[in-house]
């Protein structure tokens, strides 16, 4: 089982790139970038509420689960 971060996928489909997206949100480009490969083990809720804000989006636009 698996969380996949389709970020990447809601950034492109909003052309919006990726230091544009971290200044609106308020995170560092190097933390968006942890979040858009898959690597981090977390998320803010207040993170993905403003993610989700930004790109207009729902929570499961950008994250889903997949079961091997």
């Amino acid at each position: 089982m698996e969380i996949l971060v389709n970020l990447d996928v809601m950034m492109a489909k909003r052309k919006i790139s990726s230091g544009e997206l971290a200044e609106r949100v308020g995170i560092t480009p190097a933390n968006l970038s942890i979040l858009k490969t898959g690597k981090a083990k977390a998320i803010r809720f207040s993170t993905l509420m403003a993610l989700c804000h930004e790109l207009d989006c729902q929570p499961g636009d950008i994250l889903e689960f997949k079961e091997n």
